[in-house]
């Protein structure tokens, strides 16, 4: 299997890349599976674009009202966990250091001033991520750094600076 990288990745590939059916090495690179991958598509992957010139991201995730966490978070008060939106930024700057060609297995490794300032609700329809890569670290081990934002209905509603995610060839010893 060879990759070869896109602009623009549907719901059916980022599953196979759940299934380790994308990336190049065999294991290398998996997304979360579906229901916890927190986007649909990805809209647009570059390596010169964004705010510091090193690569952007946009995806987005379609809501409806049946999305598993609405039916536990919170009874009779539903919303999407913070967490969740945080965790898809994660996904994506992931996704992007794997889709630059670098090998291993993804983990979240921080961030630096996360702010909520609104809240995705059953009601509302798109939610869209938008990463600005800030920097690549390969030596020996690879870290990216980006800043991030969530965007419902063309609403900013959480900000992220400095996400971090760092590829490892076996993270059982992390």
């Amino acid at each position: 299997m060879s990759f070869i990288p896109k602009s623009s990745y549907s719901k059916t590939e980022l599953i196979d890349c759940s299934n380790g059916k994308l990336f190049t090495k065999s294991g290398d690179g998996r997304l979360p599976s579906d229901n916890m991958l927190m986007f649909d598509e990805i809209l647009n992957i570059n390596s010169t674009g964004g705010e510091f010139g090193k690569g952007s991201v946009v995806a987005n995730f379609s809501i409806n009202p049946n999305l598993w966490f609405f039916n536990c978070h919170f009874k009779k008060d539903p919303v999407m966990p913070g967490c969740l939106g945080l965790d898809a930024m994660w996904q994506l700057l992931g996704f992007y250091l794997l889709w630059s060609g670098l090998p291993g297995i993804g983990r979240a490794l921080g961030a630096e001033k996360v702010k909520f300032f609104g809240q995705v609700l059953p009601t509302d329809r798109l939610v869209r991520y938008e990463l600005d890569i800030k920097r690549i670290i390969n030596r020996g081990a690879v870290l990216g750094v980006a800043n991030g934002k969530m965007y419902v209905d063309n609403k900013e509603i959480y900000s992220a600076e400095k996400l971090k995610v760092g590829l490892f060839n076996d993270p059982s010893s992390f």
